[in-house]
């Protein structure tokens, strides 16, 4: 874990460790194609538990997103779209570079891993003012693509979104509606265009209290048994009225 997080920080200076690179969408076809291994997903996947904390749940106020549950292929795109600058996100960048993610199997294990992680259904909500206004948006535009509980579509790359939390849902809604997300789903920018903040507070709001299935959420109390208790990983959540910036998007 050492030596990824070393190489991690040289990336992040300008520092390119050499190694064999695809195209991202060779990457990604590549990855898609060959069978996982979850022991190995669990060694590279420790590089990720630093953010994203060993359970996957990231934080409660959004600063990294819940990735537990998320559909495989959602994480092999978004990896690639991100090593490959199609997805501009400064602080994964270094991370899903050759030189600290690695090749297509590499990908292949970690998305493997990440998609069997029980998802924390106690997420963070919304304000809850305007709930009525954000079902019917929802329905209108979300469901679709997103499902109508938020489970996605692993086959068509549509990201589950139940049970994210909600300053992250909200981050990227404006970020897809401003352009900044450079892989978003073109429907998508189409439908929101003309969304108003309501609209996104109200969508967004209504969107964080879909809950993940029974089936796929950790029992209460449930702690990652790969990982020592004193595994070491960034605070749950910035002290009240830290300023969080944009160091993730």
């Amino acid at each position: 874990m050492k030596q990824l997080l070393r190489n991690a920080v040289l990336a992040t200076l300008g520092f390119v460790v050499a190694g064999p690179a695809l195209a991202w969408d060779e990457d990604r076809e590549a990855a898609m194609a060959l069978k996982p291994d979850l022991e190995n997903g669990r060694k590279v996947y420790e590089a990720c538990a630093v953010c994203h904390t060993p359970m996957g749940w990231g934080m409660q106020r959004g600063r990294y997103p819940q990735i537990a549950g998320q559909h495989p292929n959602v994480i092999i795109k978004q990896l690639t779209d991100i090593r490959s600058g199609n997805r501009d996100n400064p602080t994964m960048y270094p991370f899903a570079q050759m030189s600290v993610l690695g090749g297509p199997q590499n990908i292949a294990d970690v998305s493997a891993y990440i998609a069997q992680l029980p998802m924390n259904p106690n997420n963070s909500t919304g304000p809850g003012r305007d709930l009525d206004k954000g079902e019917a948006l929802y329905k209108e535009h979300c469901v679709k693509c997103h499902g109508q509980y938020g489970e996605g579509k692993n086959a068509e790359f549509q990201p589950r979104i139940q049970g994210q939390h909600y300053e992250y849902l909200l981050r990227q809604f404006h970020h897809i509606k401003s352009g900044r997300r450079k892989n978003a789903d073109e429907t998508m920018v189409k439908q929101i265009k003309g969304f108003s903040e309501r609209d996104i507070v109200a969508v967004v709001d209504y969107t964080s209290r879909l809950k993940p299935p029974a089936e796929i959420s950790a029992p209460a109390g449930w702690r990652n048994p790969d990982f020592p208790p004193d595994f070491t990983h960034v605070p749950a959540d910035p002290p009240q009225g830290e300023a969080q910036g944009e160091a993730v998007r």
